[in-house]
């Protein structure tokens, strides 16, 4: 398959706001046209690592434990990336300028975490705790594909819905 196609050899659908190939694309973050969406991404940053932070105190993991509240942090989040995307780049549907860095990258960024994760992980195996943390690794794995995948399909579906209506 070819870069740029699905399977069907259509247009897949590319997220403008990351190709710096394209010459247009890297303009829209020349000069000082990056600071708004630096400000956005860090603004959101500290909400999305804030409320990770929440969560860990609320739901604190006893050592040798599974480590429930980092995975349904990185669940939900992904599960909430998927609603996102499909909100704002799905059947034509575009989102103001600063919508996307700040929500998906800022905030869904911060809530979500790999190095959390991978210290989790990695603290587990220290302990020969071997069954919980392959159980964790592959748990958190499959739940957030899995969530992201529900997430896009459930909004698809309640969009679908709602435009027949």
């Amino acid at each position: 398959m070819r870069s740029g196609a699905d399977a069907a050899g259509g247009a897949e659908a590319i997220d403008p706001d990351v190709d710096l190939h394209v010459p247009a694309q890297r303009a829209e973050t020349a000069g000082g046209r990056k600071w708004p969406v630096l400000a956005a991404i860090s603004a959101g940053g500290a909400v999305g690592a804030c409320a990770r932070y929440g969560a860990t105190l609320l739901w604190p993991t006893p050592e040798g434990t599974f480590p429930w509240a980092i995975f349904w942090v990185n669940v939900s989040g992904c599960a909430l990336i998927g609603v996102l995307m499909v909100l704002v780049s799905e059947k034509g549907r575009t989102a103001p300028p600063l919508v996307r860095p700040f929500l998906g990258v800022g905030v869904l960024g911060g809530f979500t975490t790999f190095s959390t994760y991978a210290h989790d992980f990695s603290g587990l195996l220290e302990r020969e705790e071997a069954g919980i943390a392959l159980a964790y690794a592959g748990g958190t794995l499959a739940g957030a594909m899995g969530a992201v995948w529900l997430g896009a399909s459930a909004t698809r579906a309640a969009l679908g819905r709602t435009a027949a209506s």
